[in-house]
């Protein structure tokens, strides 16, 4: 039997789609998500989810970077995750809360398909297979929140930067980073001389090339070796829990 003319425009829209959540739920699922989502632009510096503050949207990444920030009383800064087409900025709605501790802030400009939070959270009470398939991917945060925390604490500055550059590439089109030493430093905790230090040397040994306001990949086998057990567990969790573990169509 042929597909009704609108089940053949959801298809389309669905294969359109960047987004890897998006373009892995089954028809059915994204039917349900479709006529409630809007693109919207994602502008470097904005913030989209503030610490404490009521979560009004939740955004499918389509194009673009965001992170994830830990902000103390003393107002120092540390970067838990990344986000970016792979997955979502409101996984507090997915979790049954509306607010977040932690800021979500655009590091790379782009797009992102965009709902309303309460229309979310009506679609989930809808669709216990897809609730699970998202919650798959709110574990799959704290995976890569817990890598951070590992690099941070058990691996030298050239490691850590090697994963922080290969984790930006994975979400990116093309080897082009929009970053400054300042924002990276920051996101690392790393001070500038040192990050400095390091970038030239990862520059001077071919594996990017800096320029104002952008890092290029070069030699992304050269990072990933830099890289080594610093990398890689997180992105197979990934890969496990959301590509192997895909939703069906029922």
């Amino acid at each position: 039997m042929a597909p009704a003319p609108n089940e053949v425009g959801i298809v389309s829209v669905q294969r359109a789609c960047h987004n890897r959540l998006l373009a892995a739920l089954p028809p059915a699922d994204f039917a349900r998500l479709q006529p409630h989502l809007m693109t919207v632009p994602l502008r470097i510096g904005e913030v989209l989810m503030a610490p404490g503050t009521p979560i009004r949207h939740v955004l499918f990444v389509e194009d673009g970077i965001l992170s994830v920030i830990a902000t103390a009383s003393d107002d120092r800064q540390i970067e838990l995750a990344l986000i970016g087409r792979e997955g979502l900025v409101g996984l507090p709605v997915l979790m049954g809360t509306d607010r977040s501790v932690h800021e979500g802030r655009v590091q790379a400009s782009g797009y992102a398909w965009c709902l309303e939070a309460d229309a979310m959270r009506e679609i989930l009470g809808t669709s216990p297979d897809l609730h699970a398939f998202l919650l798959r991917y709110a574990y799959s945060v704290t995976v890569q929140i817990a890598g951070t925390a590992l690099a941070n604490t058990r691996y030298k500055v050239d490691q850590r930067l090697a994963r922080w550059l290969l984790m930006c590439h994975d979400r990116t089109t093309g080897d082009e980073l929009p970053t400054t030493h300042r924002f990276l430093s920051l996101m690392l905790g790393i001070n500038r001389p040192g990050l400095t230090t390091a970038l030239s040397v990862f520059e001077q040994a071919g594996m990017i090339r800096t320029e104002r306001g952008t890092i290029t990949i070069r030699d992304r086998a050269a990072l990933l070796a830099k890289a080594g057990a610093c990398y890689g567990g997180p992105e197979g969790e990934y890969e496990r829990l959301l590509v192997e573990g895909r939703p069906v169509s029922r």
